[in-house]
C-alpha cells in the first residue's frame, strides 16, 4: 500500500507538471487525437500532451516497457487512471492500435513484429484501420472472399472490405484474407498487416445519414504484402480474429460507460437543467429528473461492472462471452442517452448546419442518428444476442 501511495504522489506531481491546462477540459470531437502520419493537432497543446504521455509509455500503461509501454502493474494503472480522471485529463491518444490490434499483437505476434509495430502505436506514429467486413457477407465474417495468393516471399491480395472506419485517414490496416480457398470457411483465413500507401490500395468514403463519413469501402488490386507481415500461423487467422473481436466489443461497450456525456463531454444533467430549468438546485421537471437519475445510475453500475470484469481478466478469470454482453448493453445505453437528449432539448435539438454546426460530428440530432450505427458496428446486436443465448444461457439453436 505504501508503494502505491508513493506512486500516486509521483503521478500527481508528474501530471501537475506535464498535463497542459488546455488538456483538462472537455474534448470537442474535432480535437480528438488519432495520431498517424497525417495528424493535424488542431489544439497545439494536444501534441505536447501526447509526447509527454508517450515518453512514459502511459498511452499504453500496462504494455511491457520493452515494446514502448509503461510497464505498470494493474494496481498502478488503476492509480494512474484515477489521477487522470481527478484532473479531467483528456485522452492523449485514441487508437484502434491501442484498443484492438495491440492486445492481439502482444498475444500472437512474433518478437520482431512487436518491436516493429507496438512502439509506433504507443507514440501515435501510425494510425490503424480494420479490414474485416466485406460486401455481401453481412455478419458472416468467416464468409470473406478477399484472397491472398502465395507468390514466394509475398502475398498478392485482391478483394474489398466495407465499413472500414477511417480507412481514408489510416496509415496501416490489419486485415483478414483467405489464403486457402479450398478449406472450410473458418479455416484457410490468415491475419496480415500492410501499409495503406501500398500500390493497389484505394478507399471510397461512405456518407452516413448523420452527414459524416467515418466509414469507407476499401479496395485491394494486386497489393503485394510481404510474408513477414503475416501474424501467427498461415491459415490460422480466425483464432486471432475472434480474439481481436473481443477487444473491439469491449471498446465499443465503453461507449455506454460514458453515455452520460453529450456533445463535447457535457453531462446529461447539465443539459436538462439548461433546457427545462432548475428548482432548489435540481432539474425542475420531476419526471425528467427521475429519468436522468436512472440513466446515471445505470451508467455508474455499468462502469463498475466493466471495472470488475477488467480485474477478473487480470486475475486470469475472464469470460470471452462478456464482451458480447457489454457491447450490447453499452450500445443500448448510448442510444437511450441520445433519445433522452432529444426529448429534453425538443425542437432546439434539430440544428443541422449553419453557425455552430460547421463540424458534421456536432449537433444532437447528428449524434442521435450516428448512435444507431452502434448496434451494427463491432458485430450487430442480433449477433451479440445470439452469442449470449447460445454460449451464456445455453439455449438451443
Amino acid at each position: 500500500m505504501a508503494d502505491l501511495d508513493a506512486f500516486r504522489s509521483e503521478v500527481r506531481a508528474w501530471l501537475d507538471a506535464n498535463c497542459p491546462p488546455e488538456m483538462r477540459t472537455p474534448m470537442p470531437e474535432h480535437e480528438t487525437v488519432w495520431g498517424g502520419r497525417r495528424e493535424r493537432f488542431v489544439n497545439p497543446a494536444s501534441r505536447r500532451w501526447l509526447e509527454c504521455m508517450a515518453e512514459r509509455g502511459w498511452t499504453c500503461p500496462t504494455w511491457p516497457k520493452e515494446y514502448g509501454g509503461g510497464g505498470l502493474s494493474a494496481a498502478e494503472n488503476k492509480v494512474l487512471q484515477e489521477e487522470l480522471r481527478r484532473i479531467n485529463a483528456r485522452p492523449a491518444l485514441n487508437s484502434f492500435g491501442i484498443w484492438m490490434l495491440g492486445p492481439a499483437l502482444l498475444e500472437y505476434a512474433s518478437h520482431e513484429q512487436k518491436l516493429e509495430h507496438l512502439p509506433k502505436i504507443v507514440r501515435g506514429e501510425i494510425r490503424w484501420c480494420q479490414g474485416y467486413s466485406e460486401p455481401g457477407s453481412g455478419s458472416d465474417l468467416a464468409g470473406l472472399r478477399t484472397r491472398a495468393e502465395d507468390h514466394g516471399d509475398y502475398f498478392l491480395v485482391n478483394g474489398s472490405k466495407i465499413w472500414t472506419s477511417y480507412a481514408d485517414e489510416a496509415d496501416w490496416i490489419f486485415c483478414l484474407v483467405r489464403t486457402d480457398p479450398d478449406a472450410p470457411k473458418h479455416q484457410g483465413i490468415s491475419f496480415v498487416l500492410f501499409d495503406m500507401a501500398s500500390p493497389g490500395v484505394s478507399t471510397s468514403p461512405i456518407r452516413l445519414i448523420s452527414g459524416s463519413s467515418p466509414f469507407c469501402q476499401t479496395f485491394f488490386d494486386n497489393v503485394k504484402v510481404p510474408k513477414a507481415n503475416l501474424v501467427g500461423n498461415l491459415n490460422e487467422g480466425w483464432t486471432i480474429a475472434k480474439r481481436l473481436l473481443q477487444h473491439e466489443r469491449q471498446m465499443v461497450a465503453g461507449i455506454g460507460g460514458v453515455s452520460a456525456l453529450g456533445s463535447a463531454g457535457r453531462k446529461l444533467e447539465d443539459t436538462a437543467r439548461e433546457y427545462v430549468g432548475e428548482q432548489d438546485g435540481r432539474i425542475a421537471d420531476p419526471a425528467l429528473r427521475s429519468r436522468v437519475v436512472a440513466h446515471r445510475q445505470n451508467d455508474l453500475a455499468f462502469q463498475l461492472t466493466l471495472a470488475r470484469a477488467a480485474e477478473e481478466a487480470r486475475a486470469g478469470q475472464s469470460d470471452g462471452n462478456l464482451a458480447s454482453m457489454f457491447k450490447y448493453y453499452g450500445t443500448e445505453q448510448n442510444k437511450r442517452k441520445f433519445e433522452l437528449l432529444l426529448e429534453t432539448m425538443g425542437t432546439r435539438a434539430l440544428g443541422w448546419e449553419g453557425h455552430g454546426f460547421e463540424d458534421r460530428e456536432l449537433g444532437t440530432t447528428r449524434q442521435w442518428l450516428r448512435s444507431k450505427a452502434n448496434s451494427i458496428e463491432g458485430g450487430t446486436s442480433e449477433v451479440q444476442l445470439n452469442v449470449i443465448a447460445k454460449r451464456v444461457l445455453g439455449l438451443p439453436d
